[in-house]
């Protein structure tokens, strides 16, 4: 990907055009420093983590050739507390929308008392066992970014 600056308009091409300025034909093909010659650089966009990190506004970096983004540390106005308890109502939700696919086993077995198969209670009781321990995990977490960036287990 490449990015060059129009009258301080950043224009980003995912693919060169074949035709540009003089060059009827073939601009694509030319190598980076023809197209340096140009104004057109190389998009260096940095990982991030977009839970924990915001990313800035596309700029050219001369130190580097390079047309970039800066990337800074996320502020929560809330307190790590109360961090916790969305994170972990987050889980929570999602966890019962699992178990929402299989409550009508439960339903069936409390209508007509017809067993509930083993599989299904193991794995409903699995995903509560989940819930528990993702709990425990967040509520042991010490800093906003460590309970903003928690892995949550595949629910699979």
């Amino acid at each position: 990907m490449k990015a060059i600056n129009i009258n301080g308009q950043i224009k980003i091409y995912n693919e060169l055009p074949s035709t540009w300025g003089n060059i009827m034909g073939g601009f694509n093909l030319l190598s980076d420093n023809e197209l340096k010659n140009y104004g057109f650089y190389d998009v260096v966009i940095p990982d991030y983590d977009s839970r924990i990190q915001n990313i800035g506004d596309l700029y050219f970096d001369s130190a580097s050739e390079t047309f970039t983004k800066d990337i800074s540390d996320k502020t929560w106005t809330q307190t790590l507390e109360e961090l916790k308890q969305e994170q972990i109502n987050f889980f929570k939700v999602n966890t019962s929308l699992k178990l929402a696919l299989t409550d009508w086993y439960i339903i069936r077995n409390q209508e007509t008392g017809e067993a509930i198969p083993s599989d299904i209670t193991s794995a409903r009781q699995a995903l509560r066992d989940q819930v528990y321990t993702v709990e425990t995990q967040i509520n042991a977490l010490a800093t906003k970014k460590s309970v903003m960036s928690y892995n949550f287990p595949n629910l699979d």
